[in-house]
């Protein structure tokens, strides 16, 4: 049985190796497997996929049911996994940072916190408090009982702020405040990545939704990137697949679309192997 200071780690290696590392969203056990079947080395949950599972429109989940949705993923394979947490559905630091506690708790090797306040009018936290945001969320991170890799986002460049400056100056003194990992979802190209990279000392993660889809990983890597996520995507792609599927059935009774599927067998052996991979 792989434990939680095993899968602890295993993740923390992968962000000291050279290089980077793919680490791809499922947003059940059954994708989570499917992906561990497949020889990723880390998984991360999606909040956005699992609002889609839930059937959310607007993407609203409750802290509650993502560390539900974290404990699935956590004990449906034997990685580590990096919880998205969200601003920590508090404003205050102290709250905030109470979504670390219960993230290790249900497993999680790592968790991420972010500063979009959730008001599109007033979106992203004022610097000192999202700095102290992160000061909070580090000291609980340090107390668990097994290491718990902190990944601090600055949401500016997908929150109607296209303000590279204050993007780095954030990501700046969130290192300085000890998070773990850095992230600013928005990036759009190599050079961009590269900038923000060079700027700050911690490991980098890039989400692939806002770069150009030609962009490879080994060009993300050679930019300096450490860990590549894809948010939500994969979820929004089995639903395109669904909903393509769907309308040919309704508008034109085509069936053509099953040649398509996952064979039951390959279905049922990666499920397996998803969950006895080690």
């Amino acid at each position: 049985m792989t434990t939680a200071a095993n899968k602890a780690a295993t993740f923390r290696a992968l962000h000291d190796r050279p290089g980077a590392f793919i680490i791809p969203n499922p947003w059940d056990a059954g994708t989570a497997r499917l992906l561990a079947a497949l020889g990723f080395e880390a998984l991360a949950t999606t909040s956005l996929g699992l609002a889609n599972m839930l059937g959310r429109p607007n993407s609203a989940v409750t802290l509650a049911e993502v560390i539900a949705n974290c404990r699935e993923i956590v004990e449906a394979t034997p990685l580590p996994v990096n919880v998205d947490l969200e601003n920590g559905f508090a404003q205050d630091p102290k709250e905030a940072a109470e979504a670390i506690r219960l993230a290790a708790e249900a497993g999680a090797a790592g968790g991420s916190i972010e500063d979009y306040t959730g008001d599109r009018n007033d979106p992203i936290y004022d610097f000192d408090l999202s700095v102290e945001r992160v000061k909070a969320a580090v000291a609980v991170a340090r107390a668990q009982p097994v290491p718990f890799m902190l990944t601090a986002r600055a949401e500016n460049l997908i929150r109607g702020r296209n303000d590279m400056a204050d993007t780095i100056r954030r990501l700046q003194a969130y290192e300085a405040a000890g998070a773990d990992v850095l992230y600013a979802p928005g990036l759009r190209t190599v050079a961009e990545v590269r900038q923000v990279v060079q700027a700050v000392k911690r490991p980098f993660n890039v989400v692939t939704g806002w770069l150009d889809p030609g962009i490879t990983a080994s060009q993300l890597a050679e930019a300096g990137a450490k860990r590549i996520s894809v948010g939500g995507a994969l979820s929004r792609l089995a639903l395109a697949t669904f909903v393509d599927a769907a309308k040919a059935m309704k508008e034109q009774g085509s069936f053509a679309w099953m040649p398509q599927m996952l064979g039951i067998g390959d279905l049922q052996r990666m499920l397996g192997d998803g969950a006895s991979r080690s």
